[in-house]
């Protein structure tokens, strides 16, 4: 099943999509989903980023093609051992559609397409067998990244937490199954990254128990997994795309700040 966040008519509501229509529904994301409206055409709808989170967390170089160029930042030939995640702020997150802003002073910002879990419910100190019962959906993401900002700073809070650096949809989904799925990104219709979820160095289910330990999940958190390969720099003009079969396409386009 889809879910969207969308508005229409000057109303945010959150909606099933079936085919080229969504359906508003009351109950939120997490509640007794029931039918608040007629259909509506996609094509009549700004769809917003389908979750508001309160954390999201994001793990870094959890793919083994991404070692390579993720060096100059981590300084080492191989994955971590042990998951290393780190926090976006909420307000950096955009929906599809919105424009990515490459901000003054940046330099080379890349993108970073990913599978993201949605969590469903409170989450504290759970085992990896038990990670995924906690997950509502997924989403795709794009964990937008100032790469001299994250070289350069000792914490990463701008270079990773810039205004837009979160693009998140275009839906969450349900029932897929995060072991296998395929990923791709593309910038102005040209592949850039792809890979398959099942080369995750720390499967999502281990990411979630791990973070879990020492911070209380809740509903609408989000968990970035990591991005494969070598990531695409993003241009003025460009339109970059992250895509995940069983979820969408995540859109967005890129502009400069100094060129608004």
């Amino acid at each position: 099943m889809l879910f969207a966040r969308f508005k229409h008519n000057g109303a945010v509501s959150y909606g099933i999509v079936e085919g080229d229509r969504v359906t508003p529904v009351e109950g939120g994301l997490f509640g007794d989903q029931r039918p608040a409206g007629a259909a509506v055409a996609l094509s009549a709808v700004e769809l917003l980023a389908p979750v508001s989170p309160y954390k999201i967390l994001a793990a870094a170089v959890n793919y083994p093609s991404h070692v390579p160029s993720a060096r100059a930042v981590i300084d080492r030939d191989e994955a971590p051992a042990v998951p290393q995640l780190f926090l976006k702020p909420s307000s950096s997150v955009i929906g599809k559609g919105a424009a990515i802003v490459l901000p003054e002073g940046a330099r080379r910002v890349d993108a970073e397409g990913e599978m993201v879990a949605v969590i469903g419910r409170e989450c504290r100190k759970v085992t990896p067998e038990a990670a995924l019962d906690f997950v509502f959906g997924y989403t795709c993401g794009n964990d937008v990244s100032a790469r001299h900002w994250q070289r350069d700073d000792v914490q990463w809070w701008r270079a990773k937490g810039s205004d837009t650096f979160t693009p998140l949809g275009p839906y969450v989904a349900t029932g897929l199954d995060p072991s296998d799925v395929e990923l791709r990104t593309l910038v102005n219709g040209e592949e850039k990254q792809a890979a398959n979820t099942s080369a995750l160095v720390h499967s999502l289910a281990g990411l979630i128990s791990f973070a879990s330990q020492v911070m209380t999940l809740e509903p609408g958190d989000l968990i970035f997994t990591g991005t494969p390969g070598v990531t695409p720099t993003l241009e003025h003009g460009d339109v970059v795309e992250v895509s995940i079969e069983g979820i969408g396409v995540l859109r967005n386009p890129v502009i400069r700040e100094s060129l608004e």
